[in-house]
């Protein structure tokens, strides 16, 4: 397995300075945001995709480091009821596919995004019960309507520009948000679809990060390492549903945490091993959202910690086998 660094937290350094910096840190790859929520600090792909020469000079500075390009994240949503929002989030998520087929990469992170109740909504609308019935009625609209269409389309654009893993993140207020979802649009797209991997969305909503695991086996197509610590006392009281700001830390049921600050070395150490025995011997991206340290602080802490709980090296074997 190989440990990497979601850049957008070091969005005010420039990607060389950036690099340079996680490098001394033992760091093995990057995530490389290019539009969509991660912004576009650490690379522009107007730019590169007008240019060649800025193409192989970033894999060339990457290279330089020692480092891979584990993906491109472009995190929005593309089927947002206002067609505004909607269509620069599918421009972020095809120029994201175009540029990864330029970088010579077959991944690509977004979210599967949540549409309206119906053709003439303004704001997504997330659906969490079956009753009243109308709530089901809006899911049917969604998925059947919006969600497959708009995804079957974007599968055939990947795959014809050499994107073959869409790794979508289960994120709760959008479609897909637990391994039940993202198997529901798997099944109905095709394996192109499968799982940005990250735990502490899973965590709050009382999943088993490794029941999850599981699963999902080979739909997971990348991994975001992020912690989630659940607050005993006010979940006691309020659940996990909660929509106080992020800032309001100790009032809130939940919060994101560096790894490590939610959940201890075993439970860490039961991931990466159940990751490695269902076929992902790959990256696992460190995403700082931590609103209780620095990124520099939670950056440092994460890196030290999962060196601790990865396996490096290839498998082995009983002595006797």
């Amino acid at each position: 397995m190989k440990l990497g660094v979601f850049t957008v937290v070091l969005g005010g350094q420039s990607l060389e300075e950036a690099l340079k910096y996680l490098s001394e840190l033992g760091v093995q790859a990057v995530e490389l945001g290019c539009g969509g929520f991660p912004g576009t600090a650490h690379v522009k792909p107007d730019e590169l995709l007008a240019d060649s020469n800025k193409v192989k000079a970033l894999k060339d500075l990457v290279a330089r480091h020692n480092m891979e390009i584990s993906a491109l994240s472009c995190h929005g949503n593309p089927v947002h009821p206002n067609k505004e929002v909607a269509d620069a989030f599918h421009a972020d998520f095809e120029k994201a596919v175009l540029l990864a087929e330029k970088l010579g990469l077959d991944r690509v992170i977004t979210f599967s995004g949540c549409p309206g109740d119906g053709p003439n909504a303004t704001y997504p609308n997330w659906v969490t019960c079956p009753w009243p019935d109308d709530f089901l009625k809006i899911l049917d609209y969604q998925w059947n309507e919006v969600l497959i269409p708009y995804w079957e389309k974007a599968v055939r654009f990947a795959n014809d520009h050499g994107v073959t893993r869409i790794a979508l993140e289960m994120h709760p207020g959008f479609c897909v948000y637990n391994p039940e979802t993202l198997l529901k649009l798997r099944a109905a797209v095709g394996d192109t679809i499968g799982a940005n991997f990250d735990p502490s969305h899973l965590f709050w909503q009382g999943i088993d990060p490794v029941a999850a695991i599981r699963r999902l086996g080979p739909a997971i197509h990348h991994f975001h390492a992020k912690d989630t610590r659940i607050d005993a006392i006010n979940t006691a009281v309020n659940g996990v549903l909660d929509t106080k700001h992020y800032g309001d830390e100790i009032n809130r049921s939940w919060i994101f945490r560096s790894v490590g600050y939610g959940h201890t070395h075993q439970v860490w150490k039961d991931i990466v091993s159940n990751l490695r025995m269902v076929g992902y011997d790959d990256v696992l991206s460190i995403e700082h959202e931590d609103s209780l340290m620095s990124g520099n602080e939670g950056l440092k802490k994460a890196i030290a910690f999962l060196k601790e709980v990865l396996v490096f090296e290839d498998r082995g074997e009983m002595f006797w086998a």
